[in-house]
């Protein structure tokens, strides 16, 4: 373990004061070094660079574009799914700039967001909120990336969450079709509109066609109202995965 104030106050202290400086200053560092656990020089760095606090919309659209970029390219879906969150939270025209600006900055991968999340624990709700969106994002492309739920994981530890409450804000869990009961299968045919023995395009076509129903975007861009857009967003979530239920039980891509 390595003290990087010890070792800057006993070296200004020899410098000033001789010995019994280097003594006193290394006493006064290790105190500043055990108070702000500071016990490495990348522990310094990150405590001298701290980025400030993300909060709000702000978090959510750069959880969003981290999201996004987590299998190294931002797909088209991605982009509408962020659109159906500044629609679901209302946000104006200036708000929306800034949670692009944001949803930019999220795909950088550059800021430290353990701080900013593990300061939600005592905001349960949000914290909800935020993970509930987060899962969106990860179904918002046909096959979702397993990096992306190890992401949402290990925010949701930060949360102050247990895996298995992570897992359960997932809207195609929670549906059932990943669930691995004796009906989902059955069940996941039904929301699709088809039958055991349709063709494969045949079920392309009918979940596209559902998709675009009830794509968030399209209702919005008529005017509907905020909880007709969330339930519409969440009814997107479960045609993914019941599309990809179907699709791994019948073998086709």
């Amino acid at each position: 373990m390595f003290w990087p104030v010890t070792l800057l106050g006993a070296l200004t202290g020899w410098l000033l004061a001789g010995i019994p400086g280097a003594l006193l200053g290394a006493l006064l560092g290790q105190v500043v070094d055990r108070r702000m656990q500071l016990d490495s020089w990348s522990a310094w760095h990150r405590f001298s660079y701290r980025q400030p606090e993300l909060q709000g919309d702000e978090l959510l659209f750069v959880l969003l574009g981290c999201l996004a970029k987590v299998g190294g390219r931002v797909h088209e879906a991605h982009i509408r799914t962020a659109r159906a969150e500044m629609q679901r939270r209302q946000l104006g025209k200036t708000q929306q700039l800034l949670a692009i600006k944001a949803f930019n900055r999220g795909k950088s991968g550059k800021d430290s967001l353990r701080e900013s999340l593990e300061r939600l624990q005592s905001n349960p709700q949000e914290a909800k909120t935020l993970l509930q969106a987060c899962w969106r994002m990860a179904r918002a492309v046909e096959q979702s990336d397993t990096r992306e739920r190890e992401r949402i994981l290990l925010w949701g530890k930060w949360l102050g969450w247990a895996p298995e409450a992570v897992v359960a804000l997932d809207v195609g869990r929670r549906q059932g079709f990943s669930s691995g009961r004796p009906s989902a299968y059955q069940d996941a045919l039904r929301l699709l509109g088809v039958n055991t023995d349709s063709e494969p395009q045949a079920i392309k076509q009918a979940y596209r066609r559902l998709l675009s129903q009830h794509h968030p975007d399209k209702l919005a861009g008529l005017g509907a109202s905020p909880a007709r857009i969330r339930e519409a967003t969440e009814r997107t979530g479960e045609l993914h995965e019941a599309y990809l239920l179907v699709r791994q039980r019948r073998g086709f891509r």
